[in-house]
């Protein structure tokens, strides 16, 4: 499989928070013709570069001073699941999971789909706001006639009916820009399975290599990253022998100095914290490296990613980021409509794919990160060292004795709003008058 049909087949899945089979089922499939090994852990999430628990437990404790590199990515994207039928069932009642626009929404096409594939279409008739978040809380859904006859044929029902914006296609290209129903995050989990199938080819998995390489691809980010902090709860890598670094891949709301189209960024934190200091220093020299001129450094405070809970378990983490327009289908760069595809570069894609590549060399000084910049530093120093001596040549009086305020030639400034008090002089007739007197 070309990387460009990888993509297409991923960007094509129906998905939403808690129901990302269909991307699951598009990320495995991709694996097992490339013959990567990979195994669910108990939430569901899909871990890539290793066959099971075991052998994930062994990679974890086998003892190097090469830091394993967990590259995260997540397989949903906010989208609403159905509740019930209302109005003699011709309307569908539906919670929104994750942010979404909320203004101006009645008539805005969605589609629906189930665990079988895509269902139908609909459009949504009204919303109400999620509480005092800027987003929708629960909607109502009408779908168009062939649909919902669909929907009540189920056996599995309503509950299992899950959907999201419609726009004219689930992806399409323009130049070099792809815009698509979700791009947060399905390029990230792009991403991963694009290196893992690489590493295979190169390395072949089945032969037990040794490149620190795990992927983590996980579920239900929009909501609160619930995926992920299942798996740091495990305990799993907290067994680790080896160092850890977890690095986020996503697609985060383009801002100043996160322009698309101008490379992937170094993140250098979220909305919530920074990221670890040490290995965003060997992911800067890396992208200084190998993308010059075509990445950014950017603090990506729009929205906040994964790194997060690995921080907050005590994994030290990084971040990658692809420039998105339309974060989250708010018509942010797009005017004219109530929700919008997201669109992202496709040279901001390939850079990430470059960097993470990069970040896998071997040798990488993640235990010495600022040892270049020291050198920088010293040699700095050294330049300015003959002037910093040259204090030795002051007199003593200048080194020891307090110094002189120099006198301004200018007149003395009265303070804005501040009352100039009145100068006294002496008369011929020796009472006191004033120079206001004596104008």
């Amino acid at each position: 499989m070309s990387r460009q049909n990888l993509l297409d087949s991923i960007l094509s899945c129906p998905t939403a928070p808690f129901k990302e089979m269909h991307v699951a089922r598009a990320v495995t499939g991709a694996l097992d013709a490339a013959h990567v090994p990979h195994f669910e852990d108990p939430h569901g999430n899909i871990i890539v570069g290793a066959g099971s628990r075991k052998e994930y437990l062994q990679i974890i404790r086998r003892r190097s001073h090469e830091p394993l590199r967990v590259f995260m990515a997540h397989m949903d994207h906010p989208g609403f699941h159905c509740v019930k039928w209302l109005r003699k069932g011709s309307r569908v009642q539906a919670e929104w999971h994750g942010g979404a626009p909320f203004k101006n929404m009645r008539g805005t096409p969605v589609w629906l789909a189930d665990a079988t594939g895509w269902l139908g279409t609909g459009h949504i008739e009204s919303v109400t706001q999620a509480g005092h978040r800027p987003s929708i809380g629960m909607a109502m859904i009408l779908p168009d006639k062939p649909t919902a006859n669909r929907i009540r044929d189920l056996d599995a029902g309503i509950g299992n009916v899950f959907g999201g914006f419609r726009f004219r296609k689930t992806h399409w290209s323009s130049g070099k820009l792809i815009h698509t129903k979700a791009a947060d995050d399905l390029v990230g989990v792009y991403a991963i399975t694009a290196l893992a199938i690489k590493l295979a080819r190169k390395f072949r998995f089945a032969q037990k290599m040794h490149v620190p390489f795990i992927g983590l691809v996980t579920r239900a980010e929009e909501v609160g990253f619930v995926g992920a902090i299942g798996h740091f709860s495990l305990g799993w890598l907290s067994r680790a022998r080896r160092p850890v670094v977890c690095i986020s891949l996503e697609c985060s709301r383009t801002l100043p100095g996160a322009r698309i189209g101008e490379g992937p960024v170094v993140r250098l934190g979220d909305k919530f914290t920074p990221f670890d200091a040490a290995a965003t220093q060997i992911l800067s020299q890396a992208a200084a490296k190998n993308l010059p001129g075509r990445h950014q450094r950017k603090l990506m405070d729009g929205g906040t990613c994964e790194a997060t809970p690995a921080m907050a378990h005590g994994i030290p983490a990084i971040g990658i980021s692809i420039p998105l327009g339309n974060y989250h289908n708010q018509p942010l760069e797009t005017t004219g409509a109530a929700a919008a595809p997201e669109f992202v570069h496709k040279d901001d894609i390939k850079g990430m794919l470059d960097l993470c590549k990069a970040l896998l060399v071997r040798g990488l000084p993640w235990e010495k990160p600022w040892d270049k910049k020291r050198k920088e530093l010293s040699a700095l120093l050294k330049s300015y060292l003959p002037l910093l001596k040259k204090r030795a040549a002051w007199p003593e009086s200048a080194r020891t004795a307090p110094s002189r305020q120099a006198q301004s030639p200018l007149p003395a400034q009265t303070p804005t709003g501040t009352r100039r008090q009145p100068r006294y002089t002496r008369t011929k007739s020796g009472s006191a008058s004033t120079q206001r007197d004596r104008s």
